[in-house]
């Protein structure tokens, strides 16, 4: 039986000549043209660690591939790495990254008709971008995550990358010495892989676990550990069954398989873009998901893990305690997750969990019993007011009263209010606002893990709020709220709010409200006029005029 796309469309000896012609370039032999084609979409980059450790991945890809019978072929794939560009012009390309990647593997595998695809990504962007590209194709196809790096230590202290974003507020409030302030910067990332917290690249590779298209445990695995070679391999092995027996991305993805993602999102307090990067693959797969399905899970679904930002460990620790298929499986005991969802394997949910421990073990406290979670809720919630009538989104964990009304600050760009919060010109109670950095007015919603840190850097974590239509790094924790809908660039309220404003932000209530009448607001919105966009061309131009809004995922293709 041929699976090969490429001969089952071609099937004309002479019309078939050419094309084998330039396979036999590559290396293909007369035994090779019946064997499925399966592409290696290779993230590696030595633009950043989260990707520079990626190569090796895909040349056990390729073996595994080969030696399954399958024909690999490797093509490569970009990447934006959030940590270098933070704080930069350079940040506005992170979400826009997702677009281009998601397009860039549709493309090369779709115009070369090939019959399954492997693809392999570390940073931020590289997961959503591949799920996306994936429910688009529908061929069959798995996602390899590119393993996480290893903690830092500077005294005794375990260091992500958010801990230099954290110190330069240390460091200029006083409270940090120059010692330690260069200590951490020259210590924090000691290997390769993606930032160590449960930031947003392991936060959708965790989830990748709990969709069903990535193998179980994988996600918490070290990029440098011979273990995240032999379970790429072991992908490559399990693609070319799914290869044969026809099992696709959408037999997989689902509304319920979404679900299971999400509510493994909310039980190891993961990041805020998942919010975002969970609109858009459902959008990509056609399945039914809004932004209030967010806050359906969240009120069912404990927060299990102790991990960074807001808690105390690492990836590397969840990995140590069994892992993400470990908090699968209490959440499948506790009627959390739907077991009878296909995975890759092409297994269910709970046929893949059916030997995982019922119970974390006793010796531990990275993952919390049932009976004694970390918090009783999820983290992520959706906050609706006239600021934010399509929704946002906080980050609630970690914060002793999350409830705020102040005066607002009010900046026109992230780099302005990162200048007033060196300057020290912001104050306790203060409500910090950071507008026209949405899809279309950043354009591409720039994370604001500079100021975040900054300000709890400064100590005024608990103490100051901010809010934005950009969005938030993973590392980030707070008293924050991005992904304001509809943004300001478009007319949204956020448009219209003044120095000095009463702003509320009330988790408890799921508030974002400013606290100005609607006649006031009326005279506003008649002086208002939306500012010129900030590129009139390329890449960024086109995701201006594309993206839709963040309540729909920032998606570029309707």
């Amino acid at each position: 039986m041929s699976f090969n796309r490429r001969s089952r469309t071609i099937t004309a000896g002479v019309a078939r000549s050419p094309n084998r012609a330039m396979l036999r370039a590559v290396g293909f032999g007369d035994a090779d043209f019946d064997k499925p084609i399966v592409g290696i979409a290779n993230g590696h980059s030595t633009m950043n660690p989260c990707n520079a450790g990626i190569q090796p991945l895909a040349d056990a890809a390729d073996q595994a591939i080969r030696a399954a019978g399958g024909m690999p072929q490797m093509f490569g794939v970009l990447t934006v790495t959030d940590g270098i560009s933070m704080g930069t012009e350079g940040m506005k390309y992170s979400l826009v990254s997702r677009e281009v990647i998601a397009d860039a593997i549709e493309t090369a595998t779709q115009s070369q008709l090939m019959d399954g695809v492997l693809i392999i990504g570390g940073c931020d962007k590289n997961m959503p971008g591949g799920a996306i590209a994936m429910c688009r194709m529908n061929i069959p196809a798995i996602y390899c995550y590119g393993g996480t790096i290893k903690p830092g230590e500077w005294k005794g202290q375990k260091l992500t990358i958010v801990s230099p974003f954290e110190a330069v507020g240390a460091f200029n409030s006083g409270a940090m010495s120059k010692e330690d302030f260069d200590g951490i910067e020259k210590h924090a990332c000691p290997t390769n892989g993606a930032c160590g917290g449960m930031y947003t690249a392991n936060t959708m590779s965790s989830s990748f676990e709990a969709l069903g298209i990535s193998l179980l445990g994988s996600s918490s695995m070290a990029n440098p550990d011979q273990e995240k070679i032999d379970s790429v391999a072991e992908s490559g092995r399990v693609l070319m069954e799914a290869i044969k027996r026809d099992l696709k991305p959408l037999d997989i993805i689902t509304r319920k398989s979404i679900e299971n993602a999400v509510a493994l999102i909310m039980a190891t307090g993961g990041s805020t873009n998942a919010v975002l990067h969970y609109l858009a693959i459902a959008h990509a797969a056609g399945v039914e998901w809004t932004i209030d399905d967010y806050e359906r899970i969240r009120k069912k679904v404990p927060v299990l893990c102790d991990l960074k930002p807001s808690g105390k460990y690492v990836m590397t620790d969840l990995h140590a305690v069994g892992g993400v298929p470990q908090v699968l499986k209490m959440l499948l005991d506790m009627g959390l997750l739907h077991g009878d969802c296909m995975t890759i394997t092409g297994r269910t949910m709970a046929e893949e969990l059916a030997n995982v421990p019922s119970r974390p073990r006793a010796d531990q406290d990275v993952i919390r019993p049932p009976e004694a979670p970390l918090y009783a809720q999820g983290h992520l919630a959706i906050l609706k007011g006239n600021l934010a009538p399509e929704g946002a989104v906080a980050k609630i964990t970690g914060l002793k009263n999350p409830s705020i009304t102040g005066p607002a600050r009010v900046f026109d760009s992230e780099d302005a209010a990162m200048e007033a919060i060196l300057a020290d010109r912001i104050r306790h109670g203060d409500v910090i606002v950071i507008r026209y950095e949405g899809p279309k007015g950043g354009p591409g919603m720039r994370e604001m893990l500079a100021p975040t840190s900054a300000i709890i850097g400064k100590g005024m974590g608990e103490s100051v709020a901010l809010i934005t239509d950009g969005r938030f790094s993973g590392g980030t924790w707070g008293m924050v709220v991005g992904h304001i809908a509809p943004e300001a660039q478009v007319g949204g309220v956020l448009a219209l709010v003044e120095e000095g404003d009463s702003i509320t932000v009330d988790a408890h209530r799921l508030l974002l409200q400013l606290n100005v009448d609607e006649k006031t607001l009326a005279e506003r919105r008649a002086r208002w006029k939306a500012p010129p966009p900030r590129y009139t061309k390329g890449v960024m131009y086109k995701f201006a005029l594309l993206a839709s809004s963040a309540s729909r995922g920032a998606v570029t293709d309707g």
